[in-house]
């Protein structure tokens, strides 16, 4: 009898302690239950951390020398009765602009051009003879410069739009065929302005081409453009 119960104590022992291994492996490798069995629970990953902001944009300066073609200020030259006027000569306008970058996408600053245009005049009833008038318009502007630049991903290219507004300063000249100074007469449209879509090229870190096609002063435009 004796020999029945260690026996059947003994099997009981080892179920028991068989099943006591197999529930600490289940919390050893299983979810975590709170017993403290098993290894240490895994961090949750961090977040990422956001994008660091921009750089502060220090204001710059821009300085700006070109040559452009007019297509307005032929339309300032006198008319005259029984006169046709012949072909026009233009020179210019040469431009010049300094311009305070104070943003990332606009700068405010003054654009200075100069040109001048010239033509002779004819008799409607002898168009052979020599001209009857000669007449020439020089011109100063001085128009206040706003540019506005458009975003791009390149940082070689730098796309902008371009309004100026201003005054001009005339100087008239015209005399007939026998050189006599004629006149007075009165002054042409003193408003000058200038719309314009442009784009200018990195060449250095403080120089560039620009090109500009626009109305107003000038209806192509092309220079240099200096950083100071």
């Amino acid at each position: 009898m004796r020999k029945y119960l260690l026996v059947t104590l003994l099997f009981a022992s080892a179920f028991t302690y068989s099943a006591s291994a197999q529930v600490g492996i289940g919390i050893g490798v299983g979810p975590r239950l709170g017993y403290g069995y098993g290894p240490a629970p895994r961090p949750y990953p961090r977040r990422r951390q956001q994008g660091q902001a921009a750089p502060k944009f220090e204001p710059v300066v821009h300085f700006s020398l070109g040559y452009g073609y007019p297509n307005l200020d032929a339309t300032q030259l006198a008319g005259f009765y029984n006169y046709y006027r012949g072909p026009v000569t233009q020179t210019g306008p040469i431009t010049g602009a300094v311009d305070v970058q104070y943003s990332r996408t606009a700068s405010v600053g003054v654009m200075v051009t100069h040109g001048q245009v010239s033509a002779s005049y004819f008799d409607y009833n002898n168009p052979s003879a020599p001209p009857a008038v000669n007449g020439s318009l020089d011109n100063w502007s001085v128009m206040l410069n706003l540019m506005n630049y458009i975003p791009t991903v390149s940082d070689k290219i730098q796309p902008y739009f371009r309004t100026a507004i201003g005054l001009n300063i005339w100087k008239q000249d015209y005399t007939d065929g026998s050189g006599n100074k004629m006149g007075p007469f009165s002054d042409p449209s003193q408003l000058a302005y200038q719309v314009g879509l442009g784009a200018k090229f990195k060449m250095s870190k403080n120089t560039g081409l620009f090109l500009e096609a626009g109305y107003g002063k000038y209806i192509l435009h092309g220079g240099l453009s200096f950083k100071l």
